[in-house]
C-alpha cells in the first residue's frame, strides 16, 4: 500500500465504525489480478490499527483465493506429493493446499473425504461432528477400529489424518459440535470451503445459509438406497453438487425438507416414538451409508471441489451430478440457479445481517 492508500483508509475507519459499529475493510487489486485485504480495527478512541488478511476469497463460478505469503506461506512440495502435483502443477498445488477446508460430519463420506484431502497435501482441516463411535459404525468408518468404540468421531479421525497427511506442517481443529450450534457455526465461517457430509435437515439448512449469506462454497452430496418388498436391492443412487452463488441451493436441489428443520430443532428426530410413526420408506428411517456407495459419493464430492478450485481448462462447474448404481446410469448434469421463490439468492453476501437467526441448541427429545 502507498502512504496515500494508508491515509485514505485509516481516515475513513472512524466514520465507518461510528455508522456501523464494524471495522472498515480495505481491498486492493494488483496488476496480476491478486487481491490484498485488511481490517482497520479500533484499538482506542480515534485510533485504528491495520490488521492484514492472510487471504482474500473470490467467489463466483469458480473459487479463487489470493494469499498474503507472509501470513499464509506457500507450501513446499515434497517427495510424498510428486504424483499429486504432477496432475495439476506446483502453482495450483500452492493455491489449493492453503485452503482452510471444513468437513462437516465425520461419517463414512466425511471420513473418506478427509483421507483424500490429507493425502493430497492440504494443510489446514477443520473436522466437525458431535457423535461418538458405536459398534454399528465399524462397517463404514475408514478411520475407526474396535478399540475406538465410545470415543468422539472427530478425535479419532483427527489422529488418523495426522498419521497420513503429506503436508508439513499439517493443522487440524476438531470441533465436537453440530454446525447449527453457535460454536460449530462460527467455526464453519472460518473456512474457505465446506464439505457437507450430514444427513439431517437442520445442518443442511445452516450450510445452505452459509453458502449464500457468507459466501463460503458448500460441496454437498447424498445417497439414497431402496429395497423391494423381498428385501432385495432395488435402487442405489448418489449425487454431488456445489452450492454457491449462481448455482442452485441445497433446498432447490431438494437435499433437505424445509418443513423438517423445525421438527429437528424441537428434538423430534431423536425421539424413537416420532421416528417409528413415520412411513417405512421415509428418508429419515433409512440407513444408506453403505461403505462402497459412500466411497463413490465421497469421490464425486472431492472432484466437485477440485473442479471449483482448479478450474481445469476453464471448466469449474461440472453441474449437479447423479448416478444410479442399479442400471449403471449417469444422468446428464444439471445447471441453472434457484427457483424464483427461493429466499437464498436474496441474502447473498449479507452475512450476519441477513436477518435469519438459524442456530440453536442441540437436544434429544425426552424419552419416557
Amino acid at each position: 500500500m502507498s502512504l496515500d492508500d494508508v491515509c485514505a483508509e485509516q481516515g475513513n475507519a472512524g466514520a465507518v465504525f461510528g455508522a456501523t459499529r464494524k471495522p472498515f475493510v480495505g481491498l486492493t487489486l494488483a496488476g496480476d489480478g491478486g487481491w490484498s485485504g485488511r481490517f482497520w480495527v479500533r484499538r482506542e478512541p480515534r485510533t485504528y490499527a491495520r490488521q492484514n488478511c492472510a487471504s482474500v476469497r473470490i467467489v463466483g463460478n469458480r473459487l479463487k483465493v489470493s494469499y498474503m505469503d507472509e501470513l499464509a506461506p506457500p507450501p513446499i512440495a515434497n517427495a510424498e506429493q510428486i504424483r499429486t502435483i504432477s496432475a495439476w502443477g506446483e502453482e495450483a498445488q500452492r493455491d489449493i493446499a492453503r485452503l482452510r477446508v471444513g468437513l462437516i460430519g465425520a461419517g463414512s463420506v466425511g471420513g473418506l473425504v478427509g483421507d483424500s484431502l490429507s493425502r493430497m497435501g492440504f494443510e489446514d482441516l477443520m473436522l466437525m461432528d458431535f457423535d461418538f463411535i458405536e459398534i454399528h459404525n465399524l462397517d463404514r468408518l475408514s478411520y475407526a477400529t474396535r478399540d475406538d468404540i465410545g470415543r468422539l468421531k472427530v478425535e479419532v479421525q483427527e489422529a488418523h489424518l495426522r498419521a497420513r497427511a503429506t503436508a508439513d506442517p499439517f493443522r487440524t481443529e476438531a470441533i465436537p459440535a453440530a454446525v447449527f450450534e453457535d460454536e460449530g457455526f462460527r467455526a464453519a465461517l472460518d473456512c474457505d470451503v465446506l464439505f457437507a457430509c450430514v444427513d439431517r435437515p437442520w445442518g443442511r439448512y445452516i450450510l445452505n445459509l452459509i453458502a449464500y449469506a457468507h459466501l463460503i462454497p458448500v460441496i454437498d452430496g447424498g445417497i439414497a438406497v431402496r429395497s423391494n418388498r423381498l428385501g432385495k436391492l432395488a435402487a442405489a443412487d448418489w449425487k454431488a453438487h456445489t452450492a454457491t452463488v449462481g448455482r442452485p441451493c441445497l433446498q432447490c436441489l431438494r437435499q433437505y425438507d424445509p418443513g423438517l428443520v423445525q421438527v429437528e430443532r424441537e428434538g423430534l428426530l431423536d425421539d424413537p416414538a416420532y421416528i417409528s410413526g413415520l412411513p417405512k420408506d421415509h428418508p429419515l428411517k433409512t440407513r444408506e451409508n453403505v461403505f462402497p456407495f459412500s466411497m463413490s459419493c465421497a469421490s464425486m464430492q472431492v472432484l466437485q471441489m477440485l473442479a471449483l478450485t482448479l478450474d481445469p481448462l476453464g471448466q469449474s462447474n461440472p453441474g449437479a451430478q447423479l448416478y444410479h448404481f442399479v442400471g449403471n446410469v449417469t444422468e446428464p448434469p444439471s445447471y441453472g440457479g434457484c427457483h424464483s421463490e427461493c429466499q437464498f439468492p436474496g441474502i447473498v453476501a449479507l452475512g450476519d445481517d441477513c436477518g435469519i437467526l438459524a442456530t440453536g441448541v442441540r437436544r434429544a427429545a425426552a424419552i419416557s
